[in-house]
């Protein structure tokens, strides 16, 4: 028999809104009323998250971040050896998206153990669908490195990649990260800055990397920020055959674009006229 079967110790990644407490789940709530043990990532914004959501966390907890996860993570696997529900919850989003979590994960599978999910918001597919730039396939980057030189060259390894692109950035590296999009991918590269999700001042930038970069340098951007980043145009010899072009346009159309917004997004992406796309579509 498993231990999953045997009814012992299981880990819970508990989703935590993104600043808005209203998009906390029943599930959440039901996880911070009865784990166990709760591995939380602000133990203080824990206090204040039960309190604004009106639940009694019963269970016992402790600080799990990125500075002592390592050393923590032993004692909680050592907790689940016993029986306990372990809940892990971060700052806001899903536990292990680059935020503590996944050490977690990897141990208790690799020890046997059953690990599920409280499912909640996410800043990366928030800020991915508030965009405006294509959604049905990309790449999540978490934090660009910190340092200028490393950032640029991380950033000549993606500058072709044709999916869209999510970053995470910290405020004091927002404008200098801009930036180095700006001169690596291209000026009118398109893409958007999404600030303080859900929170009272949310605010949504979309325009050229050059247009959000001046946008920045003019007054550095504060709070939690994501960037999303349009996918790169095909190069000579990379487009498309004309069944899949049409495909293209139909999955936006099916995720809710207009057929014309559907047909100048395509062109755009492939460097091609829409009036090309717009009688490959019809002349099905």
């Amino acid at each position: 028999m498993s231990r999953e079967e045997a009814g012992t110790g299981r880990v819970v990644l508990a989703g935590a809104p993104l600043g808005n407490v209203g998009d906390a789940s029943a599930r959440l709530r039901e996880v911070l009323e009865t784990a166990d043990v709760i591995a939380a990532e602000d133990t203080r914004r824990l206090s204040r998250l039960a309190k604004d959501l009106g639940v009694t966390v019963r269970g016992r907890v402790v600080s799990y971040f990125e500075g002592n996860d390592e050393k923590r993570t032993p004692e909680l696997v050592e907790a689940l050896a016993g029986g306990a529900v372990v809940a892990v919850v971060t700052d806001g989003g899903m536990p292990s998206v680059s935020d503590p979590g996944y050490r977690l994960v990897r141990a208790a599978l690799d020890a046997g153990y059953p690990v599920t999910a409280a499912p909640g918001p996410s800043a990366v597919t928030t800020a991915l669908a508030l965009s405006g730039l294509p959604s049905d396939r990309f790449v999540f980057e978490g934090f660009l490195p910190r340092t200028g030189s490393n950032r640029r060259s991380r950033l000549r390894e993606l500058a072709a990649e044709p999916r869209t692109l999510v970053f995470f950035e910290a405020p004091h590296r927002i404008t200098g990260a801009l930036a180095d999009l700006a001169a690596t991918f291209g000026e009118d590269r398109p893409a958007a800055v999404c600030r303080e999700l859900t929170k009272t001042y949310e605010e949504i930038r979309r325009g050229t990397l050059s247009e959000l970069a001046a946008w920045a340098a003019a007054g550095e951007p504060r709070g939690e920020i994501t960037v999303v980043v349009g996918g790169a145009p095909a190069g000579p010899g990379e487009r498309p055959d004309d069944d899949e072009l049409r495909a293209e346009v139909a999955r936006r159309e099916t995720a809710g674009d207009s057929r014309r917004d559907a047909i100048q997004a395509i062109a755009d992406m492939y460097g091609l006229k829409k009036r090309d796309v717009y009688t490959l579509v019809h002349a099905q």
